[in-house]
């Protein structure tokens, strides 16, 4: 009786391990912004990402969708790739992550574009406020 080898597979298994282990915190996109605080609650999590528009600190827009998620988009480029995208999948969550240096009103605008393109509802991301104050 032939028995199958094994260890080649072994081997490739655990190749691909390290390979992903080592690449996976490489992936996270994004901008780096300052998050205010706020106690709130999560918002449940669905299988599907998020659409995510940044303010970043200088007040330009930042999508994590399209071709460059770290190059700043214009308004009407927001507008038309959230509305893409919400027509595509419109149970798409939608979140505005503002950094806390930026006016109120920067956010309040990126809530307004994305209720132009579409969004039923916006969230708010925040962090949870720290422990020492």
């Amino acid at each position: 009786m032939s028995d199958i080898n094994v260890v080649p597979y072994i081997d490739v298994m655990l190749v691909m391990l390290v390979i992903f282990m080592i690449t996976a915190p490489l992936l996270t996109q994004g901008v780096q912004v300052k998050l205010p605080q706020a106690s709130a609650k999560p918002i449940p999590s669905k299988q599907q990402e998020p659409l995510l528009v940044t303010v970043g600190p200088d007040g330009k827009f930042y999508l994590n969708v399209g071709d460059h998620p770290r190059s700043p988009v214009d308004a009407d480029t927001l507008v038309q790739r959230a509305a893409a995208v919400l027509r595509l999948h419109p149970d798409t969550q939608v979140l505005v992550k503002g950094d806390r240096s930026v006016p109120y009103g920067d956010v309040v605008t990126a809530m307004a574009l994305l209720q132009r393109a579409g969004a039923s509802g916006v969230g708010l991301v925040t962090e949870s406020p720290r422990k020492d104050h």
